[in-house]
């Protein structure tokens, strides 16, 4: 099938390229349409694959994430020239996948040493304490800590209940995205607005009664469908009673030692936004920077603390498993290497392919449509890196953070409200997503497919959004 596959998309690819020298540079503004299509093909596996070919896609979605990827990078080395075909897969991969994956894989292992166990009845009120709980904690330790933290403990809360898929679902909602929304911290797309001038605080100041706004709605909406949920599975009002835990157990805590960990993961990052190393080596594209690659190997010297300093039984409470990392890392490899050319011709703006989107951010009298920036980047983020889609805007809009804190304000909470809040739109806009998905099912919850996890955010995130827009930024 991938040879297949590769056999007819790479002349199709050939025959459609633009006609441009080996010798020169690529620019987004080179790029046409088509380039899109191996991130477009990508999507379309990871929603459609699964549905059809279970058994394939199981055994085989590394090498589906690799044949896309070839095809991407094969054919713009053929039109542009081997180097840019270099420059191009070391920008995907060096620049953007690496330090990605080191630090979902660092929070990964850190919070997967952390056991959380109590008195855990998985009633509708105590699930949405969980929810709300986690969507704080992703201001502090940013979303995919959050989600990586409470996941395990809400999991084993559920455990006896017969409908769990909506919780998960509503937990990728609050915990991994719209939470993150308050700090730099919380998301990655805030913390580079943080890197370009945007004041920590004002971030808090201006997401925090839209973010209220939209936690609260989704808190009715989820204990209404979980209450409704309760009653199904406990028509007599019987509850089921778990006679091993005791009557009232505390919350217990094992593994603590990765709260010190996660604090040290937490200044690592804040380290490599404001300390400036002076030192920097750059190859193919890519500019290593020094506070960069020490921030990257705290990462690995956190994950090995936690891996020598945490109990072997805590990490069997959890039912640790690398999997889910193992999962994440092949498909989100593919994704950046197709989604390289999809962020240049969008960084080209008015020149690029992508200038009709560009066109809709302003008004005929030339000012800032605020609700454009906030679908249209929310849009890309469901489905692009939320962080250099913020950048984009960020940059379209001005780039001058003085302005879009004070007169264009509006724009801004537009650009950072889209960004985050869409995210989780679909189980691939944030990075906490899919290992939610993964870890989930790895535990006996039956998630929705690609487009049924769509069917839910369409149905109750997009009204959402849709009040968010007109009470806050029209």
């Amino acid at each position: 099938m991938l040879q297949r596959l590769a056999r007819y998309a790479l002349p199709l690819m050939a025959a459609i390229m633009p006609a441009v020298s080996h010798a020169s540079e690529m620019q987004g503004s080179d790029l046409s349409i088509v380039w899109a299509i191996p991130f477009a093909g990508i999507l379309l596996s990871i929603a459609l694959v699964p549905l059809i070919f279970p058994d394939f896609w199981h055994n085989h979605f590394g090498k589906v994430s690799l044949a896309w990827a070839a095809v991407t990078i094969i054919p713009l080395s053929l039109a542009f020239g081997l180097h840019n075909g270099i420059v191009a897969l070391n920008e995907a991969l060096v620049g953007d996948f690496i330090p990605f994956i080191l630090f979902v894989g660092t929070l990964f292992v850190v919070a997967g040493g952390i056991h959380i166990s109590g008195n855990f009845t998985g009633r509708p009120v105590g699930n949405l304490a969980f929810l709300i709980t986690g969507a704080a904690l992703a201001n502090i330790m940013g979303t995919t800590g959050a989600a990586m933290l409470m996941i395990r403990p809400l999991l084993k809360a559920t455990e006896h209940r017969k409908y769990r898929m909506h919780t998960f679902i509503f937990f990728i909602f609050m915990v991994a995205n719209i939470g993150g929304s308050l700090t730099p911290l919380g998301d990655p797309p805030l913390f580079m607005g943080f890197l370009r001038g945007v004041s920590f605080f004002w971030t808090a100041q201006h997401t925090l009664i839209p973010m209220l706004t939209a936690i609260g709605i989704l808190s009715v909406v989820y204990l209404v469908i979980d209450s409704i949920c309760w009653k199904k599975e406990h028509p007599n009002g019987a509850p089921i009673v778990d006679t091993k835990r005791g009557e009232k157990a505390a919350i217990q805590i094992r593994g603590g030692i990765n709260f010190m960990i996660l604090a040290v993961v937490i200044g690592a990052v804040l380290l490599s936004g404001v300390w400036k190393s002076g030192f920097s080596i750059t190859f193919f594209g890519v500019t290593l920077t020094g506070q960069g690659m020490a921030r990257d190997a705290l990462f690995v010297l956190c994950i090995i603390a936690s891996l020598i300093l945490t109990p072997k039984e805590v990490r069997e409470k959890n039912q640790f498993s690398w999997d889910p990392i193992f999962e994440v890392a092949k498909l989100f490899a593919g994704i950046f290497v197709c989604m390289g050319p999809v962020l240049a011709m969008l960084k080209a703006g008015s020149s690029g392919a992508f200038a009709p989107l560009v066109a809709l951010v302003s008004n005929s009298d030339g000012t800032l449509n605020n609700s454009a920036f906030f679908w249209l980047s929310g849009a890309l983020s469901s489905f692009l890196d939320n962080t250099p889609t913020y950048l984009a805007f960020f940059n379209l809009a001005g780039g001058d953070p003085t302005v879009l804190m004070g007169a264009d304000a509006v724009t801004l909470l537009a650009i950072s409200l889209g960004s985050v809040f869409m995210g989780a739109n679909t189980y691939i806009g944030n990075a906490p997503n899919f290992m939610v998905l993964s870890i989930a099912q790895s535990r006996g919850v039956k998630m929705p497919s690609f487009f049924g996890y769509m069917a839910w955010s369409v149905g109750i995130l997009i009204p959402t959004f849709l009040l968010i827009d007109w009470l806050y930024l029209m």
